[in-house]
């Protein structure tokens, strides 16, 4: 392991995105307290939530983890787009680091950067009401798979999109629609049947659900099977990332 070389990436990343703290982490923590005014007044009469949760208490754990996982996604994505258009990606790729050292940096700074909003929605949450904390080790646990995937995953999308559009087109059109599709502002169980069991094919809905039982200890499904889901998930982004760092897809040409 190259320690220094695998750091010194690594804090190339975390500088990328803390330079510009107020968009990367201020903005995010903003929009979901904006969508936890309005939903937990609009809709908390209309939303079934958990046992013995209320809508307001349901909804937060549901908007950390949204934004973790969209913000992980964007970090790597955006890192390794940019750097592919401006041609300095080059300069990485020539350093003495594996490619499992170099999808790791990448994977690590996304997590971080997940967690730093979600971290700050949930600070910020307490000043509007007390959020419980039934299994912190648990929470803990489902945001590093959430963020180590949607980091995985970005760097897929990075790898993959020759142009912004394209990974704009990624984001909007398959981050966006699974992150709110995945019970952040509902229980499946009040869905009808049908979409309900649509649900079960989301893998985000897993690191959701999972993380809020976390919080309550109750969920939507059990959390031993959002666990294997979400480690599934995980294994699977990051195989096909390093693969195709491995084989120098669409980064040596």
């Amino acid at each position: 392991m190259n320690w220094r070389g695998w750091y010194t990436l690594l804090y190339k990343e975390l500088l990328r995105f803390y330079k510009v703290a107020l968009q990367t982490i201020g903005a995010p923590i903003i929009t979901a307290l904006l969508y936890l005014l309005v939903f937990s007044h609009v809709l908390a009469s209309n939303v079934q939530a958990l046992p013995g949760v209320t809508y307001g208490h349901f909804l937060i754990p549901g908007l950390m983890m949204m934004s973790l996982i969209q913000n992980a996604f964007a970090n790597s994505s955006s890192s390794i787009i940019q750097s592919k258009v401006t041609g300095n990606l080059i300069f990485i790729l020539m350093t003495p680091l594996s490619s499992a050292e170099f999808l790791l940096a990448f994977v690590v700074a996304s997590i971080v950067r997940g967690f730093l909003v979600a971290a700050g929605i949930y600070v910020m949450a307490l000043f509007f009401m007390k959020l419980p904390l039934v299994h912190p080790l648990v929470a803990l646990l489902f945001a590093v798979l959430a963020g180590g995937a949607l980091g995985s995953l970005g760097v897929i999308a990075g790898i993959w999109a020759d142009k912004f559009d394209q990974m704009a087109g990624f984001q909007n059109f398959i981050i966006m629609p699974l992150s709110f599709l995945s019970g952040v502002f509902y229980s499946i169980h009040s869905l009808p049947p049908v979409w309900a069991k649509v649900s079960h094919f989301n893998p985000f809905f897993y690191m959701i659900d999972g993380f809020r039982y976390g919080f309550f200890g109750v969920s939507d499904v059990a959390p031993w099977t959002s666990l294997v889901a979400a480690l599934l998930f995980l294994a699977l982004t990051t195989a096909v990332a390093l693969g195709m760092v491995v084989r120098g897809y669409k980064l040596r040409s």
